[in-house]
């Protein structure tokens, strides 16, 4: 089954994590044996090579900086500026994979074409490159407006308003708020330019807001259901059915933590807490119940988003796994055409409906 995954952190594993995303996940896994600065060493599950393994030849691509007052808990740049350069960096990475012949941009539906034609050529993965289509996640970066044009202009293609916390432009998970006039003129310049709203980590507020002041394409790239974890990171069925009203695809996550209720970070652990491929299923069906079809869900893994194999699901040892919930939803009696549009198509859809 083709595969796309509409959020990975690629830039950010290859600059901060220091991974050689070329290399494949056994020999990433190795260059960190004894590293203790972050929690995943020794436990990624992507790299370029397990994308094509996994025959994911198309995935949404992060920049990702946030800015932190000084006194905040949340780790971040002090300035805006700060954070623009070090998206700045992140960008660079992904062109320095094209030049490379790894990866491949894609910002159109011209581009968008040919890559799927690539893919579906019937050769083999090993050699293509991995289509990317650029995301911001969180617009703290944005230093003013005048820097989205520049960001569209070198390929920026969604934003994510909000991360974590208190945001520039909007609140994210475990904050509370409505967007300020900041945020309100960055909806407006998104539209204008037909930058996709990614709804992901909008806060309540924020949330409906941004649906109502916002008319362009939305999607949320990594959400799952509160109704089955009861945590402000998730959507409620009522928010699950107001994107599905305006078109939009969510995409199914893999953090633990948003699978399962009451996770601990660094106590639990998959098996513990018996989150495996067949916890996403649940979720993911939870929504196409809500929408009444296949029509609105897809595949948004955020793996190895600074978490690795100690909290993704224990049946899932790289990202290449993804055909085994292929499987699952084969075998819980979803047709063929709906497991197409699970694993692609919706995203293809929504893309070719909403670009140029």
């Amino acid at each position: 089954m083709f595969i796309i995954d509409a959020h990975l952190d690629l830039s950010m594993n290859a600059m901060e994590w220091n991974r050689d995303l070329r290399n494949e996940v056994p020999v990433l896994r190795n260059l960190e044996k004894g590293m203790t600065d972050k929690p995943d060493r020794e436990r990624a599950t992507v790299s370029l090579p397990d994308l094509r393994r996994g025959n994911i030849g198309i995935v949404v691509a992060t920049q990702i900086a946030r800015f932190v007052k000084p006194e905040s808990k949340i780790p971040g740049w002090n300035s805006p500026e700060q954070a623009w350069a070090q998206t700045q960096g992140q960008l660079q990475w992904y062109k320095a994979m094209e030049e490379a012949g790894e990866m491949t941009a894609i910002t159109d539906k011209k581009s968008l074409q040919k890559q799927l034609d690539l893919w579906n050529d019937g050769t083999a993965n090993e050699k293509k490159p991995i289509g990317y289509i650029l995301s911001l996640e969180g617009a703290d970066s944005i230093v003013d407006l005048s820097y989205l044009e520049k960001a569209y202009n070198y390929g920026l293609r969604a934003i994510g308003p909000a991360h974590y916390g208190p945001g520039r432009y909007a609140n994210g998970t475990d904050a509370t708020g409505k967007m300020n006039q900041n945020g309100l003129d960055l909806l407006t310049e998104m539209q204008r330019l037909n930058i996709i709203l990614d709804a992901t980590h909008l806060c309540d507020d924020a949330f409906w807001q941004a649906l109502d002041h916002f008319n362009g394409p939305i999607w949320a790239s990594h959400n799952m259901c509160r109704s089955l974890v009861n945590h402000n990171r998730q959507y409620s069925d009522e928010q699950l059915k107001a994107l599905v009203e305006r078109g939009a695809v969510i995409g199914g996550a893999l953090d633990a933590w948003m699978l399962v209720p009451n996770w601990v970070r660094g106590v639990s652990t998959p098996t513990s807490t018996n989150c495996n491929l067949e916890t996403v299923f649940k979720h993911m069906d939870h929504i196409c119940q809500l929408a009444g079809n296949a029509n609105h869900v897809g595949i948004g893994s955020d793996l190895d988003g600074a978490f690795g194999t100690e909290q993704c699901p224990s049946d899932l040892d790289t990202i290449a796994d993804l055909q085994k919930l292929v499987t699952i939803f084969r075998t819980q009696g979803y047709a063929e055409d709906d497991l197409n549009k699970i694993f692609h198509q919706n995203w293809i859809n929504f893309l070719m409906k909403n670009w140029d």
